[in-house]
């Protein structure tokens, strides 16, 4: 009598982008994450501060509610639930260009506009996002490269106004604060070219902290306050007051939306070849920006800009070879934990800003650089694309670096002009379309052509026709 055979199992391996690791090794690879990208929403916050002329309290609030959102966006895109986020190893930040555009609403229509925009570019995700797909073809290379090199420029200014203050203001040049950024600049150079390995990614926030010694010792910097007040803190809501909502306002935020979008899709395909997963894009990309959206949504009612995934934490992945997407779930929880301890975050803000500014000046000059390097993927050889490229990039400097040019035009004109990332940006939408995807109509009446005809004869003659 046979006996009956147990049944056949087959398991499905785990890819390792999905693998779960031991705790202890999930929480320290997740501070390693951490620790390489602290120092964007450090200058982020910084960035706003000064620019808007914030108190050291409201400072506080918005570095705890950065931290605190940076955390949960990594775990919306970490862990994708119901389908929100892209189940992949990411983290989130506030984005460069955003805060640009951010800070140009707040000062021209106010800080609780700037909000309220940002709350409305949250939604509007959720909006574009069905049609995103036939869009697309309208973002390349050439459109968003051109668009990331303005922001990076428009970002370096602003960071160096934090070591040398505003011209026509007191202390404007202050050899003191010119001192602390440009050694800060030196050290983060001097930790990256000495140091290897993971020292050397933390190359930033160890010039960010060695500047931040150097102040203290020359009497720049006071942590006192850092003693006082309790121990937990939790980021405010509305700490600007009830948002308020114009479209008009909200405009530049919105066409930066669409290109964001663009970027989410590129980011998301880069990160899947990191960890080597193959994807469906239109299956996957919609979560990334949906992550991107709840996100930036939830942050609004904090008074933050708008946040994007990151790449920064692609360079990890790739060089630990740690792919696990709960690698940085754990880097979301020890954000969410910084955000609400408020020793440290009243020692972040004790960081003077021209220790920041240096910082920031690097951090950002960088973004000028990855634009460099997309616009070199796309074919400046073509004079056409040459054309669209420096045309988008004049007419995107121009109010950077002549502020006030637009001075004379409505002020609702205005805030369109004065955004030199949105005029770069939609020069170069609109110039790649009128190239590229546009052709010329033909004329109905072309020159004669001639075609041979034969006559009776045999001998051929020349017969007019209109083509």
């Amino acid at each position: 009598m046979a006996t009956p055979s147990a049944p056949c199992t087959t398991s499905t391996p785990t890819h390792p982008v999905d693998e779960r690791r031991p705790l202890s090794k999930v929480l320290l690879f997740g501070i390693q994450h951490v620790l390489v990208m602290a120092a964007t929403p450090i200058s982020s916050v910084f960035l706003v501060s000064a620019t808007l002329g914030l108190s050291a309290e409201l400072t506080v609030d918005l570095l705890s509610a950065a931290f605190v959102l940076s955390g949960l966006g990594s775990l919306i895109q970490s862990l994708g639930p119901w389908r929100i986020g892209a189940r992949l190893p990411f983290v989130m930040l506030p984005g460069g260009a955003p805060i640009v555009l951010f800070l140009a609403i707040a000062e021209q229509h106010g800080v609780r506009t700037a909000t309220g925009a940002v709350i409305l570019t949250g939604l509007f995700y959720f909006v574009v996002l069905p049609v995103f797909s036939r869009l697309l073809k309208y973002f390349p290379a050439l459109v968003i490269g051109t668009m990331i090199v303005i922001v990076g420029v428009n970002l370096v200014k602003v960071g160096a106004l934090l070591v040398t203050g505003r011209p026509g203001t007191p202390g404007f040049g202050d050899t003191t604060n010119l001192a602390l950024g440009l050694a800060t600049i030196g050290f983060t150079i001097a930790f990256y070219r000495l140091c290897s390995g993971l020292l050397r990614q933390l190359a930033v926030m160890l010039g960010l902290v060695a500047g931040t010694v150097l102040a203290f010792l020359l009497g720049s910097v006071d942590f006192g306050l850092v003693a006082e007040g309790g121990l937990l803190h939790a980021p405010q809501l509305l700490p600007f007051g009830t948002p308020q909502f114009s479209l008009i306002a909200s405009l530049p935020l919105l066409l930066y939306s669409i290109a964001s979008m663009a970027e989410a899709t590129g980011q998301t395909v880069i990160n899947a070849e990191a960890v080597g997963k193959e994807i469906d894009p239109r299956r996957e990309v919609p979560g990334t920006i949906r992550g991107d959206a709840v996100t930036s949504f939830l942050g609004g009612f904090f008074g933050l800009p708008l946040l994007v995934t990151s790449g920064e934490n692609i360079g990890i992945v790739r060089v630990t070879g740690v792919r696990s997407r709960f690698v940085t779930a754990a880097a979301g929880v020890v954000l969410v934990a910084i955000g609400f301890v408020a020793p440290v975050t009243r020692a972040i803000s004790a960081i003077p800003s021209a220790v920041v500014g240096g910082t920031a000046m690097v951090v950002f000059a960088v973004i000028t650089v990855l634009g460099v390097q997309m616009l070199g993927r796309a074919r400046l050889d073509d004079h056409a694309n040459t054309f669209i490229c420096a045309t988008a990039i004049a007419l995107g400097l121009l109010p950077i670096l002549i502020p006030g040019v637009y001075g004379g035009f409505p002020p609702n004109v205005r805030i369109l002009l004065e955004n030199g990332v949105a005029v770069g940006a939609f020069t170069a939408g609109v110039l790649n379309v009128l190239f590229h995807h546009v052709r010329l109509r033909p004329e109905r009446l072309r020159s004669v052509q001639l075609r041979p005809v034969r006559l009776r004869s045999g001998q051929p003659r020349q017969k007019e026709s209109h083509r």
